[in-house]
């Protein structure tokens, strides 16, 4: 039985929520999905679940192309695919690279070309009209929290990962399943689990004023500190998986207030073509060298953060992620991933020029980005 939560969209929670996909489709009057996803998703019997509960008359149609880091050329690929079928909606199963995916392919259904005007650094969300393809997101990792978030993040042919956000992106409706993620494998778990974590932490920091959503963010904090390392350890413990998707889930309903260095520099280095990086991977490594950068500006902030995670004052929160990280398996140097110190002048500039930035509760120049990535190289 789905709880329903109306909170910036439609949301369905709770165990087998999938089971209202054919409802949600038929009220938005979806005939003919297009089923977003990635490939290593596709071969599971997760995706088949899913289109099982649309109920559909027809033979479900899927893109299962979306790459780790969602392309400017995947966009185009699925919008094609889109066109070509008729199809008049999306369901989007998967993590944030099928859901940032499928909301760009949403925006480019009802919008002229290129992708590249609607970007966030040039202005482009005023571009962003209210006429995009209504979208169903069934998010199958506890991380990103996409499925309620106004951003869709996609790499460009230049290898720039830009951000395109705006309300009308935020999908239609989330069916948030707790059980889809249960067979998510353990390294996924963690990675994903930081990536809220990271969410929950960077919002709450941004100086921004908005009460309500760092409340809500520093209940995601709780709920993730206190059961990500279950979910870890014991995959099929469907408690901890819940409560990590409402962690997720709350982040994500949090970041409108904005994020930060942590996210500007994964942005940046999540462009990098030729890696592949994982976002949530990359926003654990992070975090600990951004956390100590920020220190003097947020010596409040952080003494509330400890306490909810349940840290006692004394603690050095950075130096407490660095634990987790260790605790989680997860790398610690940007060298382990094949990031080299070549990299770093452009990483620094694209760093600068991020959304988040502007948000950071320390300003930050290209030249403290570079030194943030030296730091951890």
């Amino acid at each position: 039985m789905a709880d329903l939560i109306n909170y910036l969209t439609k949301i369905q929670f709770g165990d087998h929520a999938i089971d209202e996909l054919a409802n949600e489709l038929n009220q938005l009057g979806i005939t003919t999905p297009l089923f977003i996803t990635d490939k290593g998703l596709s071969a599971t019997p997760v995706l088949e679940s899913v289109v099982n509960a649309a109920q559909l008359s027809a033979t479900a149609i899927i893109f299962n192309e979306t790459p780790a880091n969602p392309t400017e050329e995947a966009v185009d690929r699925a919008l094609n695919h889109l066109k070509l079928q008729g199809c008049d909606g999306i369901v989007a199963v998967g993590g944030g690279s099928s859901i940032d995916l499928a909301k760009a392919v949403a925006l480019m259904a009802t919008h002229p070309a290129p992708l590249r005007q609607y970007a966030v650094i040039d202005g482009g969300s005023a571009r962003i009209g209210e006429a995009v393809l209504p979208l169903i997101a069934v998010p199958t990792t506890a991380g990103t929290g996409s499925e309620v978030g106004r951003a869709s993040l996609i790499t460009m042919q230049d290898s720039r990962k830009l951000g395109f956000l705006s309300p009308h992106l935020i999908p239609t409706v989330a069916i948030c399943d707790p059980v889809l993620t249960l067979g998510l494998p353990t390294y996924l778990t963690a990675a994903t689990g930081m990536d809220a974590i990271a969410h929950c932490i960077e919002t709450y920091l941004s100086p921004k004023v908005n009460p309500p959503a760092e409340a809500i963010a520093m209940d995601g904090l709780r709920r993730a500190s206190r059961h990500l390392f279950d979910a870890v350890e014991n995959g099929q413990n469907l408690e901890a998986r819940r409560e990590m998707m409402m962690a997720a889930l709350e982040g994500a309903m949090a970041f409108q207030k904005g994020l930060g260095a942590v996210h500007s520099l994964s942005h940046a280095l999540g462009g990098l073509h030729e890696l592949g990086l994982h976002h949530g991977t990359l926003n654990a490594l992070l975090m600990p060298t951004v956390l100590r950068f920020n220190e003097s500006h947020c010596e409040k902030k952080y003494e509330n953060i400890k306490e909810a995670m349940g840290l006692t004052p004394e603690v050095d929160l950075a130096a407490e992620f660095d634990r987790i990280n260790i605790k989680l398996g997860m790398p610690r140097r940007l060298g382990e991933l094949g990031v080299t110190e070549s990299m770093f002048d452009q990483a620094a500039q694209w760093a600068y020029e991020d959304h988040s930035t502007a948000t950071n509760p320390r300003p930050a120049t290209k030249q403290d980005f570079f030194d943030m990535l030296m730091e951890v190289l």
